[in-house]
């Protein structure tokens, strides 16, 4: 197959989720051969930062690349998108340290990148094909990911979180054709009690009732809903909680959660700079696992590919 880029470039604004500032993001066509980079253009002396495992610095709450003054934070979704659209060489421009939330997922970047449609490009795409089993467990958050050959990107993941109304779930994806209908659009989530310590934290100044799922373990106290209404600037009579999830907004599938905890795989197991063949078993994963195996596997490609 050939490397692919985009036909022409785009921008999107909007607020970052950790930083609460408006971040235009402009994303470039590129030439064969040069991966994908993410720079920041409101820095004196540019940098261009390949999107590697080895350069992630900070997964609290989302993927962060670059250190200091160049880091560029909560990549996963839009490196989702790019991974989804099977993207090989796209430069990605932005004024700002973090890429923006907007609905909570990978559509508006998918959306996007079908306006301006694809190209192919005149040098064969490079494609690592797993032609063995592969095992890989990250003990502090007791995620295990499991490699089988397989001739397409296949990805069978299960979250578990026992003792709250989300459970354990699954999802699947046996292709990267099945990723826009049924993964791009599933947003990302939070435990209601998690909301005030991440403020505490000086995390999600940009978040929203509107860009993600809420899901509440017990029934609102008064006391609760007033805060809530106070944080977030609402009237808290409006306030509902239907099926373990806050009326602020609705889930598009029961296990929306797995949905969007894939797409998070999708994007940061692009990390590891080239296109994969594999048939993935993921548990419990998240951005610190995700980059601790990418990184294992840039380490593994490099091995292989030395022998």
């Amino acid at each position: 197959m050939k490397q692919t880029t985009i036909q022409k470039e785009f921008r999107l604004t909007g607020m970052g989720l950790h930083t609460g500032r408006t971040v235009t993001v402009t994303v470039c066509p590129a030439p064969p051969d040069f991966g994908i980079a993410f720079r920041r253009t409101d820095r004196f002396n540019i940098v261009t930062q390949p999107a590697l495992a080895t350069a992630v610095s900070e997964t609290v709450r989302g993927t962060t690349i670059g250190t200091g003054r160049h880091s560029i934070a909560t990549i996963e979704h839009l490196m989702s998108a790019l991974h989804g659209c099977q993207l090989d060489n796209v430069l990605v421009e932005l004024d700002g340290g973090e890429v923006p939330i907007l609905d909570g997922s990978a559509r508006p970047w998918l959306l996007q990148i079908t306006r301006v449609g694809i190209r192919e490009q005149d040098a064969e795409r490079r494609v690592f094909a797993f032609d063995e089993p592969l095992h890989f467990e990250f003990e502090p958050t007791g995620s295990v990911y499991d490699v089988e050959p397989a001739d397409t990107f296949a990805v069978d993941c299960v979250i578990d979180f026992a003792g709250s109304v989300i459970g354990r779930q699954r999802a699947h994806i046996d292709d990267l054709s099945q990723y826009a209908a049924g993964i791009a659009p599933c947003r990302t989530f939070v435990f209601l009690h998690e909301i005030e310590p991440l403020l505490h934290l000086n995390l999600i100044k940009g978040g929203s009732l509107d860009n993600a799922l809420v899901y509440v373990n017990k029934e609102l106290g008064h006391c609760q809903l007033r805060r809530l209404g106070r944080t977030f600037h609402k009237d808290p009579s409006q306030f509902r909680v239907h099926d373990g999830v806050l009326n602020t907004t609705e889930p598009y599938y029961t296990n929306e959660p797995a949905r969007h905890k894939l797409l998070d795989f999708v994007g940061d197991v692009r990390l590891v700079g080239v296109p994969l063949k594999g048939h993935f078993s993921i548990y419990k994963p998240g951005h610190k696992a995700n980059a601790a195996f990418s990184k294992f596997l840039i380490d593994y490609i490099h091995q292989k590919l030395r022998k």
